[in-house]
């Protein structure tokens, strides 16, 4: 059966930790991949799971900004990976394959905003192309190697309120481009593939989660703002400085990782997926006006927009799940 979407009863929230949400849970013998698992929330990500006793590749785009971050932490491993680069991805997934029997955990973490309109070799648009194409062809290359018991916990965003996927342009070929409309369609797609890849993994047993970090002024996304934006967006105060205040979204990186680390490891979720998650919790569902700030919306759910976005996928990576279930 299909897990509702709707909260259950979990000790932890938004201001909880990513320390926090595994504190006593052993991952030693387990395998984990994190993409951007070196800046971020992604670095927060891979402290959690390799304290926990995960051995945690991190892939990223730039390994020596990786070596500087994580070079020389217990249980680490780096990996080049662009995930805008369909050979990287093929390239990097065939290293994991030949070190690695096993994966239990994969972090689809990776993520970026473009200000202008940017396309990859083949012509995507350059959020959809990463943000979700990438990590599409990405499992599906790590797909054999998953587990039974694996979870893959790709994270989203509540910037999926933005955009829906629109199957009839999706790479701004005719319409304006709008950035926030480009990222909004790329992270409900991240939502869209979470649900349709537990539908088919279920019954090897990998389930499959997305999530809403919350929001973080010192995480790279915000690099490209201006002061005055930033200062507008509420989340610095007079002073320049970070607000943090979790109840209102305004996140520590810390807290910002909690609800990854808490979708790959909590027992709560033993047996669920295919679910959209918040705040250490799965969220709620709300009407498409819904003037909540959190919580998602239906083009983010729907299984049949799910199904279609995985066919338009496979068309688009020429990748093909298959060999499971």
């Amino acid at each position: 059966m299909d897990t509702l979407q709707s909260p259950i009863d979990s000790p932890f929230g938004a201001a909880s930790t990513a320390r926090e949400v595994i504190k006593g849970i052993d991952l030693s013998g387990r395998v984990a991949v994190v993409t951007g698992g070196h800046s971020g929330i992604g670095l927060e990500t891979t402290r959690a799971l390799s304290e926990a006793g995960a051995a945690v590749v991190v892939a990223a785009r730039n390994p020596d900004k990786a070596r500087a971050a994580v070079g020389g932490w217990r249980n680490v491993e780096i990996e080049v990976l662009d995930l805008i680069d369909p050979a990287s991805i093929d390239a990097f997934a065939k290293r994991i394959l030949q070190k690695h029997r096993e994966l239990h955990l994969l972090i689809n973490n990776a993520g970026f905003i473009s200000y202008t309109l940017e396309r990859d070799t083949r012509g995507y648009e350059s959020q959809f192309a990463t943000n979700h194409l990438g990590h599409f062809q990405l499992t599906g290359r790590l797909w054999p190697a998953l587990a039974k018991g694996a979870r893959v916990v790709t994270v989203s965003s509540m910037g999926h309120q933005a955009g829906q996927v629109d199957f009839d342009d999706i790479h701004f070929e005719r319409r304006p481009y709008d950035a926030y409309a480009a990222y909004g369609q790329s992270k409900s797609a991240n939502a869209l593939f979470a649900l349709q890849l537990d539908r088919l993994g279920r019954l090897a047993g990998i389930r499959s989660f997305s999530l809403h970090p919350g929001g973080m002024i010192t995480s790279g996304f915000s690099k490209d703002m201006s002061e005055a934006d930033k200062r507008a967006s509420g989340f610095l105060d007079a002073e320049g400085k970070p607000v943090v205040d979790p109840a209102n979204n305004m996140k520590t990186l810390e807290q910002g990782a909690a609800t990854s680390v808490w979708c790959a490891t909590s027992s709560l979720l033993d047996g669920k997926g295919g679910v959209y998650c918040e705040n250490c919790n799965i969220a709620r569902a709300v009407p498409a006006d819904s003037p909540e700030q959190l919580g998602v919306r239906p083009w983010a759910m729907a299984p049949d927009l799910a199904e279609r976005l995985w066919l338009v996928s496979e068309r688009l990576t020429d990748i093909s799940y298959s060999g499971r279930g």
